[in-house]
C-alpha cells in the first residue's frame, strides 16, 4: 500500500488525510450517538415518575440534564415549570424546543464534514488522475521514438491510482453519512414524541 501511495505521487496525500479524518470523524459519531448518551428507553418513564407528586429538587433535575440528550430536553421543562409555576403548556413547550435545537445541532455535529468528504473525495481522486496523465503524456512526447509503451502503460495504471483511491474514500464516507444522517433524524422524531408527552404531562402536574 505504502508503494502504491508513493508511486501515485503528491496528489495522492489530501485523499490519505481525507480518509484519516473520515475515519475519525466516523468513530467519534459512534460514541456520540449511541442511544444510552442521546435516547435512553425508560428515562421518559422515570422523569414522569419522579416528577408525579410534585418538582423534583434542582439537584435531580441537573442529574436529569446531565444522563442525555433526552434528559437535557426534559430537564429544561422542568427548569421553566419551576422558575415560573404558572408557566401556560406553551411557554413550556417553546423552553423544551429551544433546548431541542441544541441538542439537534448536537446530534448534527460533523456530518456535514463526512458529506463534504465523500463529495469531494472522488473529485480529488479524478485531480490526481488528470495530473499524473498530463505528466505522463508530457514527458512522452519529448522523445523521438514516441515513448516507451510499457512505460507509458505503467504510467498509466500509476495515474489512475488516485481515482480508486478517490473512490475507496468516498464510498464508506457517504455509506457511513447516510447511517448517521438516518440515525440522527430518528433520534429527533423520538425526542419531539418524548418532548411532547412530557409537556401534556407538565401541565398535569401545575394544576
Amino acid at each position: 500500500m505504502l508503494s502504491i501511495i508513493q508511486a501515485a505521487g503528491w496528489p495522492i496525500w489530501p485523499l490519505v488525510a481525507c480518509s484519516v479524518l473520515a475515519l475519525a470523524l466516523v468513530a467519534e459519531r459512534f460514541l456520540a450517538l449511541k442511544t444510552a448518551r442521546v435516547a435512553p428507553p425508560k428515562l421518559l418513564d422515570e422523569a414522569i415518575a419522579v416528577s408525579s407528586k410534585g418538582l423534583p429538587t434542582p439537584d435531580t433535575v441537573n442529574q436529569l440534564a446531565q444522563n442525555s440528550a433526552l434528559g437535557e430536553v426534559l430537564a429544561s421543562g422542568l427548569r421553566a415549570l419551576i422558575a415560573q409555576p404558572q408557566s401556560s403548556e406553551a411557554e413550556l413547550r417553546a423552553a423544551m424546543e429551544s433546548a431541542g435545537r441544541s441538542v439537534a445541532h448536537r446530534l448534527e455535529k460533523y456530518l456535514n464534514a463526512l458529506a463534504t468528504i465523500a463529495s469531494a473525495a472522488p473529485l480529488l481522486g479524478l485531480l490526481g488522475t488528470v495530473i499524473g496523465m498530463i505528466e505522463i503524456f508530457g514527458s512522452q512526447g519529448g522523445t523521438s521514438t514516441g515513448g516507451n509503451p510499457a512505460q507509458l502503460a505503467h504510467g498509466i495504471s500509476v495515474a489512475l491510482y488516485n481515482t480508486a483511491f478517490g473512490l475507496i474514500v468516498a464510498i464508506p464516507a457517504l455509506i457511513f453519512w447516510r447511517y448517521f444522517r438516518s440515525r440522527v433524524d430518528e433520534y429527533l422524531l423520538t425526542l419531539e414524541l418524548a418532548a411532547e408527552q412530557f409537556v401534556r404531562h407538565l401541565g398535569r402536574v401545575r394544576k
